[in-house]
């Protein structure tokens, strides 16, 4: 708590200038002014009545008021020492018919602002005392609602939230950056555009700006850390105060070369200059971070207020004010002329503080009080609550009370002030993004994980103005101008906000609203890559509704733009909608990324474009709009993985085509099935890389049929299983898993990676299935994304388990008699060795500060690490034989499922696909099958899978695209008594059976034999 300063009532009077300390005929209601330091400064100040004062600034050594009629009245406090302490103030001439709103100023230089916004700067010459008065014509077109002088500098805000300034620059004041020494002419500052601000605020070489959220901005000379960033450089743009960003700052002040700052609770934190203890730390030293003034913990202040070398807090709940920093003048109002490092009481009159008279009853809510500080001036006023002092206006934003006006309005004369209204807010970013706050001081925490957005807020907005289509006729049209003026360059979260409201006030389905949207989307992938970061930050962190209603706007605007686009190259137009099909299409790739960042908050068929599968279903693969759709690829999100496919088949069937001219080649694989691998290596090791191109045949030596798909499906599931045998110690089978990965170790001299790799690439260029059981890692790692925890749980459940328990654990001596270090075991020439995971890995303990990185660089070292030689082979093979390149449209876990098929079964719809040949659906034999096959358990019918298609899966198209054909066996055969499977092309052999029965034991016996010896 603030101390006490004991101090007689006849001092305080010898030392202050009072004005109507004792009743007055008007009653107890007159207000009270008090003036440190002396009261005969100024004698004709005393004569205004406070009540009648709209602004009080003290500067230097004058004082300026503001009347209540908009006149100006300076009191030069050197004048009257000169020429008299009976000579009166001169009124200062501020133009003809301006009423003037209010003022500041500094020793050369004064700023006027007019109840109209209009701006005026008085250039005062140090030699003649006289004022050159212009009219700022820069910024006549602009709405000045706050003014702020340095030394040196002016600044002015607009009611659109332009911060403007102009003057010296040579220690950045301006903001504008360093190549400017001086300029006459109000400079944007382009920095701080889009930011809601809410004051403004100089020094003598430093200035401030402060945000609705209460983010405070700094800039200019900082030699003695006045810009609270941690140092001593000059910024020449606005930087972010991160100190203060949980601080909820409501106010700011400067002093000549100190910073004062008061948050939302009543604390104050000061910081710069401390050369006279007007920081109030109780020393003397500089501060370059804000410091809490310690001395005022427990006292909520209220107000706070800036002289050069001092400062001012007021404490509503005590009726008091404190001071401390420079006393040489009295400017204290203690009655010394020393300096205080800590907040000591000002001598105020006794009816004014906590228990006196003037606070007793009703009247302490009547009454509020007044701090001014300048120079080495302090000024106290005591008003009635009711008092035309002015209070800032900051940057203008739409609320809910004013935008029922708006909906309710009837008067036409009324709606061209609201027109007006409307066009400001709306084209100006910081007004928008000022406007839908959270009501629930959740903007005061804008970072970039909360926006600050209430976007409810901006829901209920859009549906009340288009209840009056006027309404929103004039803000659609404000925004599109605000569009064509977004900045690039924030990566403030403040600034960002803009583009999560937008999207909701153009979610009406026209053109004029699509139009915008792609605009809007344009401004986004114009974004430096830092600001873009923040945004997908800022969606990633939405709630689902909202999120999803932005997915929303985005595919329906995508897929609109795709059927023009599709049109236009049918009817062989210049394609003129291409450059917008890009632009959404990316935005709609960008929130899909962030979908997948945040863990899938909202489904991916969210993201698909109904117009692709128009397009796919179509008959003929060569079509131009397919060959158009391919240019789309670059935007995996808008294709699910049945289109990927057909995509991929497009692909290669061109890559084929034109390789051989419109005549398909095939690549040969002559074979023994009990040599199997070892012929596959011989021919591959043989084969250019250019033949890969050409789609597989196989034919295995002293065995009948024609590879039509059904061989080389087969030949993929037999050297899988041979491959991937324990027995063959060609990978590492890891036991609690039943999956395989790459041995830390390969012999010099092996290709055998290779070979795999090149086998693997080729099961992709023709689609088979290769059953490999390998974890979701490996195709993650084809498609260059990093393996996470998550895949070792998958690879390896034991290790991943015991990982996932050092992140858990709470406790640091739990950890330490787990005796982890940043070591690894691994097997090598059959024994046990340790490997460190970082240098000196041996001797560093697993601790809580450390254990994310111990065990990321734990998955690292399994995924990575430890079979770089092994996978690097694997890949260049692989990349070797699968030249089509659409594979990397698909996820990992799609890709995946095309390696090793569906394990999913819906047997009735393999019946529903099923075709026949000699025989009709509604034959006794037909009938018969099915009713034996459906008895059968799971097993002997995935067993008819792999006898009919050489494998026991089901592709990645589905099963419902999976068709096979039963014919009539005996129409060719008439020997054959047992069902036979033409593997080649799918075909089911099947003799006419009158009893079901006997169908039964002759389709058991086929299937015995099939699993015995591997033979359709």
């Amino acid at each position: 708590m603030p101390r006490n300063c004991q101090t007689s009532r006849q001092q305080s009077c010898n030392q202050v200038g009072l004005l109507s300390t004792q009743p007055q005929p008007a009653g107890p209601e007159v207000s009270s002014l008090l003036l440190f330091p002396k009261p005969n400064c100024h004698p004709n100040f005393f004569k205004k009545h406070p009540q009648e004062i709209c602004q009080i600034n003290c500067k230097g050594n004058s004082l300026a008021v503001v009347e209540k009629n908009g006149s100006v009245l300076i009191f030069d406090k050197e004048s009257e020492h000169h020429q008299g302490l009976h000579k009166k103030p001169k009124y200062l001439n501020s133009g003809k018919n301006m009423k003037v709103h209010s003022l500041d100023f500094e020793a050369a230089h004064m700023l006027i602002l007019s109840s109209e916004g209009k701006l005026s700067e008085h250039s005062i010459s140090a030699t003649t005392n006289k004022s050159e008065i212009r009219l700022l014509k820069e910024l006549k077109s602009k709405y000045v609602v706050q003014i702020a002088c340095g030394d040196h500098h002016s600044m002015a805000l607009s009611k659109g939230g332009e911060l403007f300034t102009w003057g010296q620059n040579a220690h950045g004041q301006l903001g504008i950056g360093n190549r400017i020494q001086s300029i006459c002419e109000p400079q944007l500052v382009g920095d701080l555009r889009g930011i809601p601000l809410t004051q403004i605020a100089t020094g003598g070489a430093h200035s401030l700006a402060l945000s609705l959220s209460g983010a405070v901005y700094s800039w200019g000379k900082n030699a003695c850390g006045q810009l609270g960033v941690g140092d001593t450089e000059d910024r020449y743009y606005p930087s972010y105060i991160r100190a203060l960003e949980h601080e909820k700052t409501v106010y700011i002040s400067c002093g000549g070369e100190h910073t004062a700052v008061l948050s939302q609770d009543g604390l104050v934190c000061t910081f710069g200059c401390g050369n006279y203890g007007q920081l109030g730390h109780n020393s003397t030293q500089n501060e370059l971070i804000p410091r809490i003034v310690a001395e005022l913990f427990g006292a909520r202040v209220s107000q706070i207020a800036c002289g050069r070398r001092h400062t001012l807090v007021h404490v509503l709940s005590l009726g008091r004010v404190y001071s401390f920093g420079c006393g040489a003048e009295g400017q204290l109002g203690n009655g010394d002329t020393s300096n205080q490092l800590i907040p000591l009481p000002v001598n105020l009159p006794s009816s004014w503080v906590n228990g006196g008279e003037f606070n007793q009853g009703n009247r302490t809510s009547e009454k509020v009080i007044k701090i001014i500080a300048g120079g080495n001036q302090t000024i106290v006023l005591c008003l009635k609550k009711q008092n035309p002092y002015v209070n800032l206006n900051g940057t203008a934003i739409a609320e809910d009370k004013e935008v029922d006006k708006w909906i309710s309005n009837s008067d036409r004369k009324a709606w061209e002030n609201i027109k007006k209204t409307i066009r400001l807010i709306f084209s100006s970013a910081a007004c928008v993004n000022g406007s839908f706050l959270e009501k629930r001081d959740k903007h005061f925490r804008s970072c970039t994980e909360i926006s600050g957005v209430d976007m409810s807020a901006v829901l209920l907005f859009y549906e009340k103005m288009n209840k009056k289509p006027e309404i929103a006729q004039e803000v659609i049209s404000a925004v599109q101008k605000l569009l064509s003026s977004l900045s690039s360059s924030s990566s403030l979260p403040e600034g960002l906000r803009i583009y999560l409201i937008i999207p909701v006030l153009l979610r009406g389905q026209d053109n004029i609203s699509d139009c915008l949207l792609v605009q809007l989307a344009e401004a986004i992938l114009n974004l430096q890559q830092k600001s873009l970061e923040v945004l997908e930050s800022l969606w990633s962190n939405l709630e689902i509704p909202f999120f999803m209603d932005l997915v929303s706007i985005h595919q329906r605007l995508s897929n609109t733009n795709l059927s023009r686009f599709i049109t236009q190259v049918r009817h062989c137009k210049d394609v003129t909608c291409e450059l917008h099909l890009n632009l959404t299409l990316k935005i709609l790739q960008i929130l899909y990324q962030v979908n997948s960042s945040a863990g899938f908050k909202i489904q991916e068929n969210n993201f698909y474009l109904p117009e692709v599968k128009r397009i796919l279903r179509q008959d003929w693969y060569w079509n131009e709009e397919k060959k158009a759709l391919l240019k789309l690829t670059a935007y995996p999100c808008i294709f699910d993985m049945q289109d990927k496919i057909v995509i991929y088949n497009i692909d290669r069937q061109i890559l084929c085509q034109i390789r051989n001219q419109n005549s398909f080649k095939r690549c040969f694989l002559r074979i023994r099935r009990e040599h199997v691998v070892y012929d596959t290596w011989q021919i591959l090791r043989n084969t250019p890389a250019e033949t890969f191109k050409n789609f597989l045949q196989v034919e295995f030596f002293g065995e009948k049929g024609f590879d039509d798909g059904g061989l080389s499906q087969e030949f993929f599931t037999v050297i899988t299983n041979e491959l991937c045998c324990p027995e063959k110690q060609i990978f590492r089978n890891v036991e609690d898993s039943k999956l395989i990965w790459f041995p830390s170790q390969v012999p010099a001299g092996k290709d055998t990676f290779s070979l795999i790799g090149t086998l693997f690439g080729m099961a992709l260029h023709n689609m088979k299935i290769a059953p490999f059981p390998f974890p979701l890692a490996l195709y993650k790692k084809l498609l260059d994304v990093p393996p996470t925890l998550e895949d070792l749980k998958e690879l390896s459940p034991i290790e991943g388990r015991a990982l996932q328990e050092i992140l858990n654990e709470d406790y640091d001596d739990v950890l330490e008699n787990m005796m982890v270090d940043f070591t690894i075991m691994k097997e090598q020439g059959g024994s046990i060795v340790s490997v460190e995971l970082k240098e000196n890995g041996a001797n560093i303990p697993v601790t809580k500060h450390n254990r994310k990185e111990y065990v990321s660089s734990y998955v690292n070292y399994v995924f990575n690490e430890s079979v770089k030689s092994s996978f690097s082979d694997f890949r260049n093979g692989f990349l070797r034989a699968c030249p089509a390149k659409k594979w990397k449209l698909f996820l990992p876990i799609e890709l995946q499922t095309v390696f090793r098929g569906h394990t999913k079964y819906d047997w009735e719809l393999l019946e529903e696909n099923t075709n026949y040949k000699d025989y009709e659906k509604s034959d006794q034999t037909i009938k018969n099958f099915w009713a034996v096959f459906h008895e059968l358990p799971e097993e002997k019918k995935k067993n008819f899978l792999a006898f009919l298609t050489g494998i026991d899966r089901i592709p990645a198209e589905g099963i419902r695209r999976f068709e096979f054909t039963i014919e009539d066996a005996k129409k060719e055969n008439p020997d054959l008594f047992h069902p036979i499977a033409s593997t080649c092309y799918r075909i089911l052999m099947l003799p006419r059976y009158s009893n079901k029965e006997i169908l039964r034991e002759k389709f058991l016996n086929a299937l015995k034999f099939y699993e015995k010896f591997g033979l359709p």
